[in-house]
């Protein structure tokens, strides 16, 4: 039996078999899954907004898609896994708030969902599969033995993709 491994906001944390990654609370925020199939190391990030560019002071990689996702390419390549191999799932970026005559500025999931997808194709990782949008919150748990995620809802209930 192994660690279940809790990735807080704004973080990101490494496994490998048998050990497990978990992280609660994305609402528009986006859990980002990268696997290397054959050494079975695995990264999850909880990015919560698109770009570094307008912060740099924060020195927090983890807190944004693209800096989030280098930062875990370098992580994974120190502990062994071959980058090139490199294989994603992602999951979150809901819209949690409806503001009324609301323009693209308050679509933080949407704008969040598309940084990911960029920066995972400008760094040639091939994105699996994704459960983003909707107006609801997910816990995910990524198994880096069987490369699921498991991706849990209050109102959906609980997939597998």
């Amino acid at each position: 039996m192994g660690e279940i491994i809790q990735v807080g906001m704004a973080d990101y944390k490494l496994a490998r078999p048998p050990d497990k990654l978990i992280t609660a609370g994305l609402g528009s925020c986006i859990g980002i899954c990268l696997l290397d199939p054959v050494s079975r190391i695995a990264c999850m990030s909880h990015i919560m907004l698109p770009c570094s560019q307008d912060d740099k002071k924060s020195g927090n990689p983890g807190k944004y898609a693209d800096t989030a996702i280098v930062a875990a390419i370098a992580a994974m390549k120190l502990m062994g896994a071959n980058t090139g191999h490199l294989v994603a799932k992602i999951a979150g970026g809901a819209q949690m708030f409806h503001f009324s005559g609301s323009n693209d500025f308050f679509k933080i999931g949407e704008r969040n969902a598309l940084a990911v997808e960029n920066n995972l194709e400008k760094n040639k990782i091939n994105l699996l599969s994704k459960d983003i949008g909707g107006h609801v919150g997910r816990t995910i748990i990524f198994d880096p033995a069987t490369g699921n995620l498991s991706i849990r809802t209050i109102k959906e209930g609980e997939k597998v993709i």
